[in-house]
């Protein structure tokens, strides 16, 4: 993924402006710096996918050149592509991010969650990851 450090000086016409996009990062980098402050073991969900990445993205602008002073929480459901996790991997390596990881298929192994007859983990991720919050005493 490329990040542009500075808007592209080029103006296309097939793709809108969106001025309002500045004020919305600069809240988020308020809201990341603010629950940094407030609270001692924040965390931020992180499942590989754009949502989490955009999150990750604006937590690392927020505190560069410093790290990010969150953990990150992934709930694996098993049924991840291996892309994505590897995606996962590499990305806390280059941030030097920590890496807590819920397992929805150590909780079938252990009896704790039966699978599903339609097969979908998603609904199954929920004993999971309180769980490891509450292990982990992540408090935002």
């Amino acid at each position: 993924m490329t990040v542009l450090a500075q808007p592209p000086t080029e103006v296309r016409e097939d793709v809108p402006a969106v001025p309002h996009l500045d004020g919305l990062e600069s809240e988020a980098v308020h809201i990341f710096r603010e629950v940094a402050g407030e609270f001692e073991r924040p965390v931020i969900l992180f499942s590989g996918g754009k949502d989490s990445i955009v999150m990750l993205h604006l937590a690392v602008k927020a505190f560069a050149p410093a790290p990010v002073p969150f953990s990150l929480l992934h709930v694996d459901t098993g049924h991840n592509f291996p892309e994505v996790l590897d995606h996962r991997d590499r990305t806390v390596e280059r941030h030097g991010l920590r890496l807590h990881v819920a397992s929805v298929q150590d909780y079938i192994d252990r009896g704790v969650l039966r699978e599903r007859p339609d097969g979908t983990r998603n609904p199954l991720q929920t004993l999971p990851l309180t769980e490891k919050i509450q292990a982990e005493r992540f408090d935002a």
